[in-house]
């Protein structure tokens, strides 16, 4: 099969762009639409063909683009629509697809929608959000708790019923049991969908409906007090009920009225949970991102068993996915340290299925600590001491080592990060040796490898804590072995007759190997099998 005969999004890499921190162009310290722009030669050396651009829709900025007040505009912090129209010309015009976040479990309190249901009891909008009567004793109508810290109802005084909130207050949560509201988000899709953006990914898939009921969440028996209060309890009730999969066929209803689109869906649960995401008959989500490793340690047993177990729960026909940072989520360089990162790399795009990028991972750039003065997102604000604060994985794009990293002319909306001077674009971009060197040729190779685009496992192990797989696909045969220790490490089943097609120690390409390979500390190879 080639790569003609599978939908785009099968063989594409996927590059997520937080719009703030990535190009600022027009010196206000913050990116904008017009500073993507800019930066698409960059896309297009990277390699990737798929961006990804979270939230930057008309809002009150309270969680930063994810409480949207018109979901059919652009926030004027980031441009306008002209801006918008010609940033997706010039996308597809250098051969890359858009992919645009949805957000479609909350509003903002500001958007018209909610300024009308919050008017009155008798509002012909009331039921387009979630509102109940107070409990017996005048509180909240359950245990629900938000994700932001406290509980998830607000009281609204002047009606006396309470709102419900999976996060912020000022997030108030639509009422997805109710068609009117069924309709307005698909013709929101709709809106995006003939201007001509290739897909969305779905912020919080798994929330959009909650128990009919309204009954209290059950404890968490694993709970322990170093995590953030919410998961005291468990979601049973307030997401991932049994109704969600109808809302989720519906909006790939929408999606499949045009023409090779692609529907993401972000879902935090186990796998079990996870797949079911893919729907009946394969009608559900296209890709549930996998986030399994962004929480899985890193070591050879355990990688070796999460995929071993994906891939077993996978549905017939479903095509895998696999994410090693994002927005939400500490930096890769901070969660498995910097000896490792370049078997990050080649792990994320020699895995079988569609991986997904983090901007300025392919830098290793780091976690940031953010002084307490500086510290701009509500969920540290609201839940502090528990390090969850996701500022310190949005800091500033690192381009150079000229003012501000290239970033902005103005003092960027977050402070950067340590490294940015050694640590940038510029100059990694003419290192052999670096890692986003690497990068680029670890994408350049996937794109050429039938193997690795859609090719089969053909063995998976581990050995001495360094992890193995095979792919295959026709004649091509190719073993990724990465050693996941800083101790060397002898595999002795390589191929008969092999060559190193890539090291990420940058040093042995082509090397001959017969039946063995010895793999240095915190080395990762490929290797073509020859005589296959």
């Amino acid at each position: 099969m080639t790569r003609a005969n599978r939908p785009w999004w099968q063989t594409t890499t996927i590059y997520q762009i937080y719009p703030r921190s990535f190009q600022d162009s027009n010196g206000d310290g913050v990116g904008d639409l017009r500073g993507i722009m800019t930066r698409i030669p960059y896309l297009k050396t990277l390699g990737i063909e798929t961006v990804w651009i979270s939230p930057f829709f008309p809002s009150p900025m309270k969680d930063f683009g994810y409480d949207i007040s018109d979901y059919c505009g652009i926030d004027p912090l980031f441009g306008s629509m002209i801006d918008f129209d010609a940033l997706l010309s010039a996308l597809h015009e250098n051969g890359l697809r858009l992919i645009l976040d949805l957000v479609p479990n909350h509003t903002s309190d500001q958007h018209p929608w909610f300024v009308e249901s919050h008017s009155s009891r008798l509002s012909h909008k009331r039921d387009w959000y979630i509102w109940r009567d107070p409990a017996v004793d005048g509180g909240p109508p359950n245990n629900w708790l938000s994700e932001f810290g406290g509980s998830a109802w607000t009281l609204d005084a002047t009606t006396c019923q309470y709102y419900y909130h999976a996060f912020l207050a000022a997030q108030p949560d639509l009422n997805w049991r109710n068609p009117e509201v069924r309709t307005a988000m698909h013709d929101v899709m709709r809106f995006w969908l003939r201007k001509g953006v290739d897909g969305f990914r779905v912020d919080v898939m798994w929330h959009l409906m909650k128990d009919a009921q309204f009954r209290d969440n059950p404890p968490n028996p694993a709970y322990d007090d170093s995590r953030p209060p919410h998961e005291s309890l468990l979601t049973r009730h307030s997401a991932d009920v049994d109704e969600i999969h109808d809302i989720v066929r519906g909006l790939r209803d929408v999606i499949d009225a045009f023409d090779d689109r692609l529907l993401i869906g972000e879902i935090y649960l186990p796998l079990e949970r996870l797949v079911a995401y893919y729907g009946a008959d394969l009608g559900g989500a296209h890709l549930p991102f996998n986030f399994s490793l962004l929480s899985t340690p890193w070591t050879a047993t355990e990688i070796e068993a999460l995929v071993k177990r994906y891939e077993s729960l996978l549905p017939a026909g479903a095509w895998p996915n696999w994410v090693l940072g994002n927005h939400d989520r500490r930096r890769l360089a901070s969660r498995i340290g910097r000896e490792q990162l370049r078997n990050a790399a080649m792990l994320l795009l020699t895995l079988r299925g569609t991986p997904t990028l983090y901007y300025g991972d392919e830098l290793g750039m780091i976690h940031a600590d953010i002084p307490a003065d500086r510290i701009r997102d509500p969920y540290e604000l609201n839940v502090p001491g528990k390090g969850i604060g996701r500022d310190g994985a949005r800091t500033p794009m690192q381009w150079s080592s000229r003012i501000n990293a290239g970033f902005s002319q103005a003092e960027p909306w977050l402070p950067l990060g340590e490294g940015w001077r050694e640590e940038n674009v510029e100059t990694c971009a003419g290192d052999a040796t670096s890692l986003l060197t690497l990068y680029r040729r670890l994408i350049g190779f996937r794109k050429q490898s039938a193997a690795l685009q859609f090719g089969d496992y053909d063995g998976l192990g581990f050995v001495d804590g360094a992890l193995w797989f095979v792919r295959r696909h026709g004649t091509e045969r190719l073993l990724m072995a990465l050693n996941l220790t800083g101790s060397e490490v002898t595999l002795g089943f390589a191929p008969e007759r092999g060559a190193v097609v890539i090291s990420t120690h940058d040093d042995r390409d082509g090397d001959m190997v017969h039946q063995k390979i010895e793999l240095r500390p915190n080395e990762g190879v490929i290797v073509r099998d020859m005589a296959s």
